[in-house]
């Protein structure tokens, strides 16, 4: 019996893909003149069925480098650790000096978007993230947010390296990023968004009403505990907090632009004791309604 051929092991090459990989001296030569922030790309690609896709990097990589799987399988070793990726998944390895290789599964060889990105101190940027080399592969919904904007990004540098084009990759990237790390706030469906837009509405319609979360959540016939879920996870705070948040705007346009006495203006806004209102306003604005509307006098 014959024995069996040995698929070649390749980098790139592959029908359709994109790639791009910027040169060290780009970045160098514009110096301060770019908005770079924290990070910046250093290589961008997108790799559609990539058979015998592989890399090997012995000494590890300098980069932070972020793969999403769109369809097929793969696979990557780190640290001694091999993890297995599937189709509607991505992972997220940060700069380092460990042993690292990565390819596509030789049956149903992986569709991937990715980028590597690097900036002044990964270390830091990594740790605040909580990006670590035991994350393991994450499931992801559908991200088509994510592929609008690598789009943009890859068009964005196709056009050439000036300053303008850097910049507005490199900007697009933390939103990139934002949808991987972040993806609770990108993934609401169309009527669940559109509960939290009428929420909202309603809210600053009725800021004199006092309200529990409950009597937002009976007007879609949710409990008060999922439909704060969906809200936080729509606006990043809890409904009440949300609400809170509108009466005090609502108090401090209010201080402004009129004499209304101040226990009016919390009365007028739900708060029958003036000196609750008070402390609710000094904890969010970090100064009394008394101070805020001095300091706004002094600079009219």
């Amino acid at each position: 019996m014959s024995a069996s051929i040995k698929k070649p092991k390749i980098r790139d090459g592959f029908e359709g893909q994109k790639l791009i990989s910027l040169p060290g001296m780009v970045y160098r030569n514009l110096g301060s003149t770019t908005i770079l922030n924290q990070i910046f790309i250093t290589h961008i690609g997108y790799f559609p069925k990539a058979l015998g896709h592989f890399r090997e990097r012995r000494k590890g990589c300098d980069d932070n480098i972020l793969i999403y799987c769109l369809h097929g399988k793969g696979w990557y070793e780190i640290d001694n650790r091999r993890y297995e990726v599937c189709p509607g998944q991505f992972f997220h390895i940060p700069a380092t000096t460990k042993y690292l290789k990565y390819g596509a599964d030789e049956e149903l060889p992986w569709t991937i978007f990715w980028v590597h990105y690097c900036g002044a101190d990964m270390d830091a940027f990594n740790t605040m993230l909580n990006i670590s080399i035991t994350d393991g592969p994450r499931d992801i919904p559908y991200n088509e947010k994510g592929l609008q904007i690598w789009s943009e990004m890859y068009k964005s540098l196709e056009m050439g390296y000036s300053r303008d084009n850097l910049n507005n990759a490199n900007m697009c990237l933390y939103h990139f990023l934002s949808t991987f790390l972040y993806p609770e706030r990108h993934f609401l469906d169309t009527d669940d968004k559109d509960m939290i837009r009428e929420t909202i509405v309603f809210m600053r319609d009725s800021l004199e009403e006092r309200f529990i979360v409950e009597d937002f959540a009976v007007r879609y016939q949710l409990s008060a505990s999922h439909f704060s879920n969906l809200f936080r996870k729509s606006t990043g705070t809890s409904p009440m907090e949300y609400f809170i948040q509108l009466k005090i705007q609502k108090s401090c346009a209010l201080l402004y632009s009129s004499t209304t006495k101040i226990k009016d203006i919390a009365l007028s806004l739900g708060y029958d004791d003036p000196y609750y209102f008070s402390r609710l306003f000094k904890k969010l604005m970090g100064i009394s309604p008394e101070q805020y509307r001095l300091a706004n006098c002094v600079l009219r």
